[in-house]
């Protein structure tokens, strides 16, 4: 049987199970595309609202040099370009200092600062707190920065020393004025993700939260991205839970987004800020699902493939 959604357009998207998707989440929600996805799909701008925030993650083959361009067309698309600032991968002061003036030039407002996937050091910064230390944010006018959070843990920095880097940052934003958020990396356990936004929100002036899931994807790809990504427990989550597995071998991510917006953390006001969608099975497949999320469809994307759906059951209403 397919997932049925019967709904007003512009309502509240809603899941099996009588949970509703608010329609503010569903539209403040974000994504990530490649540069090479984003070259090769010009009507981007027609799929999301103007305004939409798209992030742009560097990619070491593909260098800084198509960053750029990137950039650019989501710009002339009316879309928000958010490129990842690797730190790792800067060689000098005066390259990263040459790199935001050419993205400021490019139309950038607002950057996603990231260590890097590389272990290599290539120059004076180590990871995000050197960029933030290096004063060259704050010179070129960089003042909207996303960060990056961990509710399943890091594979290689305890909790202590993350929680320090974030008591840090948020003393940076306080001290220059900047508006900082956290994209966390995507996880599959509703549970320690919901633990981990009560540990924020027990902070003074919590940073807004965008919960980082999967889109669309076959299993066995979630699981080798997962590896890749060095969310190990939760991918071996998935292979010791068969009922956990279940929510992610369907194209959508549904059940994960279901079991989210049912965990009484997630459910408290001001707790998540969005959703952003990794789009390992491919942007068209994530963006379809986005804009289900936000417009409601009968169907939900993928409802009409042999695989089975996420979920069964009809919804009247929210």
């Amino acid at each position: 049987m397919r997932m049925r959604v019967v709904q007003e357009k512009g309502a509240d998207a809603a899941l099996s199970g009588g949970v509703c998707v608010p329609r503010w989440l569903a539209m403040a929600s974000t994504l990530e595309a490649t540069p090479r996805q984003i070259a090769d799909t010009p009507q981007l701008g027609s799929w999301l609202p103007g305004g939409s925030r798209v992030y742009v993650p560097y990619l070491p083959g593909a260098g800084f040099e198509q960053l750029l361009p990137a950039c650019r067309q989501l710009v002339a698309q009316g879309l928000l370009p958010v490129p990842h600032l690797p730190a790792r991968a800067l060689q000098s002061r005066d390259r990263l200092r040459a790199l935001l003036q050419a993205l400021a030039t490019s139309g950038v407002r607002q950057l996603m600062l990231v260590a890097g996937d590389s272990d290599r050091v290539q120059g004076p910064y180590r990871d995000t707190l050197d960029l933030l230390q290096s004063g060259l944010l704050v010179e070129q006018g960089f003042d909207q920065l996303g960060i990056t959070g961990y509710p399943g843990g890091h594979p290689r920095i305890g909790q202590q020393k993350l929680a320090d880097a974030l008591h840090i940052k948020r003393e940076y934003a306080r001290t220059t004025g900047s508006r900082l958020w956290i994209v966390t990396q995507f996880d599959f356990d509703a549970e320690s993700i919901g633990r981990w936004i009560n540990c924020q929100q027990e902070l003074d002036n919590p940073l807004p939260i965008y919960i980082g899931i999967p889109g669309p994807t076959r299993l066995h790809q979630l699981i080798g991205f997962a590896a890749q990504c060095g969310v190990g427990v939760s991918a071996r989550l998935l292979r010791r839970r068969p009922s956990a597995a279940r929510l992610l071998r369907t194209w959508t991510p549904d059940g994960l987004v279901r079991a989210l917006l049912q965990h009484p953390e997630c459910r408290k006001e001001g707790s998540i800020a969005g959703f952003h969608l990794y789009p390992f099975g491919g942007l068209r497949a994530s963006m379809e699902w986005l804009q289900w999320l936000r417009a409601g469809p009968a169907d939900s994307p993928g409802s009409t493939r042999s695989e089975p759906s996420l979920v069964d059951g009809v919804r009247d209403s929210c």
